[in-house]
């Protein structure tokens, strides 16, 4: 009787063996992907990276809990909406001059291009897609992503459209005061007496378009998709898209009232005019620049400083009322956080104040990675591109990386797996087809302003505020060369259309 209940039980437990190995493996289920996407966003005005005056508790928060990529770089742009180029690169996963072509092609509903996006490519791995916020890419949102939310253009109506700014550019080349020709939020503050634009009174709509702050729109259409995504079984990519902290820099005023204008230091490389401001388009043709007065003054900066502070202060705590969500619902083991800028903002850097430049206040941002086997409270210094963040995600979800995507996956230089980047041949900036070209090399960096045959060339280990320009010296004429050339390669692999070679050879 025992020999046969032990044949009995060996025979059932070789069935039960046989139906272990048959049973399917339980597939794990797909990350969530979180992208936290910012407008002029600077890669100074983090708390967590060195800025002791701006307050920044929950992006700092990111910063400890995740990597952060240091030196991250927007490519440029193709015309003065910087930000049009830099969100056509991301969603597009192409290069600048590249996706300058494929925004033609979605303006002509090519569905090829239109599939080939970023949105397009997540849902055909199962992601439930979403978007809400600013878009400013010719690609309609609605097909981009599943779902589209409160799409927005690229800045709040600023009354600047009611102003005749073709009379306004006259009067300024002329020599004659405009500040009365130009709307409340341009060409401010000329003193402490002037009052006619106030950042915190909602009467200027703007931000408050609608009745709610847009940035607390992006929060709450944030919070309500995932208390509807978290029921469900697919993995989720959010695309939640501010446009603070672009101008007009509004906020509530208890915001602004945590920054005294006498605590706001002056950048150390403030000029009151930057001297090849129209040789380089970045004069008072260029909307940006036209919002304070020339020459730029301490007290017009600051206090410009302290708005772009406040904002984006503002901003932050609608990024921790996310996080405080993603946390409370029990996801954070199964979902990856991104955040970064379009692009930076000179704010008085060099006597500019928007990004249609080559400094590093204008093409640097943050770039933070959170997620369950990411390392935390890393920096990481190696150059990157910010639109490496949409190849990341790729590989995230498991998609092969498409042929037409040039950006790359940023696991291994999170991971440690290695340290070597993939700009060994420098990171390229340009803007406009023929206003500035820029390379970054081997610690330095190299601007070239076409119009004028201009070269200028900084260190940036000794000079990384990029005051001394070495170009004017004869002993560096063969670095000037070098990077020169090594520009040109560069202009070559982005299908850059400006031709150099006439200006090389005068060097």
């Amino acid at each position: 009787m025992r020999t046969i209940k032990s044949i009995a039980s060996i025979i059932l437990f070789g069935f039960m063996c046989i139906a272990c190995q048959e049973r399917p493996k339980e597939e794990t289920k797909a990350p969530n992907i979180v992208f936290l996407f910012a407008d002029d966003y600077t890669y100074e005005a983090i708390h967590a990276l060195g800025n002791s005056v701006i307050e920044t508790p929950n992006l700092d928060r990111l910063i400890n809990r995740g990597t952060a990529f240091t030196h991250a770089y927007n490519m440029g742009g193709w015309n003065g909406a910087i930000c049009v180029a830099s969100r056509s690169m991301i969603i597009s996963g192409t290069s600048i001059w590249n996706a300058q072509s494929t925004t033609a092609k979605w303006r002509e509903k090519d569905s090829t291009a239109l599939n080939n996006t970023w949105g397009r490519l997540m849902a055909s791995k199962g992601y439930n897609t979403y978007m809400t916020g600013k878009w400013h890419v010719n690609a309609p949102a609605d097909y981009v992503f599943n779902t589209a939310r409160n799409i927005r253009p690229g800045m709040p109506d600023d009354l600047r459209s009611q102003a005749n700014w073709k009379e306004i550019r006259k009067a300024f080349s002329e020599g004659k005061d405009v500040k009365s020709m130009t709307p409340p939020a341009y060409f401010r503050p000329v003193d402490e007496n002037d009052t006619l634009w106030s950042p915190t009174d909602p009467k200027h709509k703007g931000f408050w378009e609608g009745g709610k702050h847009w940035s607390e729109v992006v929060r709450d259409d944030a919070l309500a998709f995932l208390e509807d995504a978290t029921q469900k079984e697919d993995p989720f990519f959010m695309y939640l898209a501010f446009n603070a902290p672009h101008d007009p820099r509004q906020a509530p005023q208890s915001f602004l009232d945590k920054y005294d204008i006498k605590d706001i230091p002056l950048p150390e490389n403030w000029l009151p005019e930057y001297p090849y401001k129209d040789a380089m388009n970045s004069g008072f043709s260029m909307r940006d620049e036209a919002l304070a007065p020339f020459p730029r003054t301490p007290f017009a900066i600051k206090t410009h400083l302290r708005e772009y502070y406040a904002i984006i202060t503002h901003l932050d705590e609608q990024i921790g009322k996310i996080l405080d969500a993603l946390e409370a619902s029990g996801i954070l083991d199964n979902t990856y956080i991104f955040f970064t800028g379009d692009h930076g903002l000179s704010v008085g850097h060099h006597g500019l104040l928007g990004k249609q430049n080559m400094f590093d206040h204008s093409i640097r941002v943050p770039l933070m990675m959170m997620g369950p086997d990411i390392p935390k409270g890393q920096k990481i210094n190696t150059d990157v591109y910010l639109q490496d963040i949409m190849a990341t995600s790729l590989e995230l979800a498991n998609i092969e990386k498409p042929a037409h995507v040039t950006f790359h996956n940023l696991l291994p230089l999170a991971k440690g797996e290695t340290t070597q980047g993939h700009l060994d041949d420098g990171v390229y900036g340009a803007f406009e087809k023929g206003s500035q070209r820029m390379i970054r090399k081997d610690g330095y960096k190299l601007i070239v302003y076409p119009k004028i045959d201009k070269v200028l060339l900084f260190n940036l280990e000794e000079d990384p505020l990029e005051t001394v320009n070495l170009a004017e010296h004869p002993e560096h004429k063969e670095k000037i060369k070098t990077l020169f050339s090594d520009l040109m390669a560069l202009q070559q692999k982005m299908n850059d259309p400006l031709d150099l070679n006439e200006l090389y050879n005068t060097l």
